[in-house]
C-alpha cells in the first residue's frame, strides 16, 4: 500500500483487495456516518449492507455516528433498517442525542428551566427522553410566518417565556420568523450569557447547536444545513454556540466515555472532510473518506483542506469483496 501525498498530509488509496483486508485485520470498532455513506438522500448505496452484515460475522463493533439532527435514534433505526441494515439503538449517536445529553449532563440545565427549540421533530423526541421541557420547535404558533413588519405579536403576553434556560438549533425545514426572532430575544436578554440558575426567570441562556453542517445531501444535491440556520442568530446576537455534533469534542466524548473502545483499533468512516474526517482527527483516530458523498479527491489535495483522511475508497460497498 502506497501513500499519496498532499498538501495537507498523506493518505493512503485502498484499491486492491489486499490493502482493503488490511483494513479490515487492523481495526475492530467501525464508526459510520450515514448521510453520504450508508445511503444518499432516500436511496441506500450498492454493497453497503452485505459490508456491515459482514463486519458484524467477523466481530466487529459498529456505531453510527451522525449529525443528522433532524431525526431521533428511534427514527434513525428505522431509516437505517430501510437499507437492509440492522441497528440497535445504543450503536446509534445523532447530534440530536448528543445535544439532549449535553443539556442534561455536561450542562446540567436546572429541572425547572425549558429548551427554545428551534428544529425538528427528532430534538424534542430526543429532549423528552431525557426529561427536558421544551418549546418552540414544530409548535404550530411558531412556524407561521410573521405577516409583514408587525412585530406585536412578539410582544404580547406570553410570547416569551421566562423559564427558559437554553435555545437548541438544529435542521429546521419549518424555519420562520418568529422562532428566530424569539431564539434571538432569549440569547440576547439581560444576563443571558451568566449562570442559568434554578428558580430564576430570565438570566442565563445557553446557546446550543446540533452541529455545523452549512449543507445538507439528498439524491437532489446539496441544500442548506443546520449550520446555515443558526449562523444569523450568531451573527445577530454576536454570541458562538456550543456546537455539539462532528467535528466538535462534545460528540467524541460521549461516544468513549459510554464504550471500551480501544482508540488504536477504532476508525471513522465519513464523507464530509470538514466533519468526519476533522472528527476522527482530533478524537485521536483513524480515519476513511468514501467519494459516495461530499467531499471528493480534489478536496482533499486543496491546499485549504480542513483535514487529510488515513484512507480513501471509492465507496463503502467496495468492500463487499473482501469483507
Amino acid at each position: 500500500m502506497t501513500s499519496t501525498s498532499v498538501p495537507r498530509g498523506a493518505y493512503q488509496h485502498l484499491r486492491s483487495e489486499e490493502d482493503m483486508a488490511m483494513l479490515l485485520d487492523r481495526y475492530d470498532n467501525f464508526l459510520f456516518d450515514c448521510d453520504g455513506v450508508l445511503w444518499s438522500g432516500t436511496e441506500s448505496l450498492p454493497g453497503v449492507a452485505s459490508v456491515l452484515e459482514k463486519l458484524r460475522a467477523r466481530g466487529k463493533r459498529i456505531l453510527f455516528v451522525t449529525n443528522n439532527a433532524s431525526k431521533s435514534r428511534r427514527l434513525l433505526i428505522e431509516r437505517i433498517q430501510q437499507a437492509g441494515i440492522h441497528a440497535e439503538i445504543d450503536e446509534v449517536f445523532s447530534s440530536a442525542y448528543a445535544s439532549a445529553l449535553y443539556l442534561k449532563h455536561v450542562l446540567q440545565l436546572p429541572p425547572d428551566r425549558k429548551v427554545y427549540v428551534v428544529g425538528m421533530a427528532g430534538l424534542e423526541e430526543e429532549l423528552h427522553a431525557v426529561g427536558i421541557s421544551y418549546l418552540g420547535g414544530t409548535d404550530p404558533a411558531d412556524c407561521a410566518p410573521l405577516q409583514g413588519l408587525d412585530f406585536s405579536p412578539l410582544h404580547a403576553d406570553g410570547a416569551i417565556d421566562p423559564t427558559v434556560g437554553a435555545v437548541l438549533c438544529g435542521i429546521d425545514t419549518a424555519l420562520s420568523y418568529p422562532k428566530l426572532a424569539k431564539a434571538f430575544r432569549y440569547i440576547t436578554r439581560p444576563g443571558a450569557t451568566g449562570t442559568v440558575k434554578a428558580g430564576e426567570l430570565g438570566g442565563g441562556c445557553h446557546f446550543v447547536c446540533t452541529n455545523e453542517d452549512v449543507t445538507f445531501p439528498t439524491k437532489e444535491g446539496l441544500f442548506p444545513g443546520a449550520g446555515s440556520v443558526w449562523a444569523g442568530l450568531r451573527d445577530s446576537s454576536r454570541r458562538d454556540p456550543i456546537v455539539v455534533g462532528k467535528p466538535n469534542q462534545p460528540m467524541i466524548d460521549t461516544i468513549f466515555a459510554s464504550s471500551d473502545f480501544e482508540k488504536s483499533r477504532t476508525i471513522m468512516v465519513g464523507d464530509r472532510l470538514n466533519t468526519d474526517i476533522l472528527f476522527g482527527q482530533r478524537g485521536g483516530i483513524d480515519t476513511m473518506l468514501v467519494l459516495t458523498g461530499v467531499s471528493q479527491l480534489e478536496d482533499v489535495a486543496a491546499p485549504d483542506a480542513p483535514a487529510v483522511p488515513t484512507y480513501v475508497l471509492a465507496g463503502l460497498g467496495s468492500l463487499d469483496a473482501v469483507a
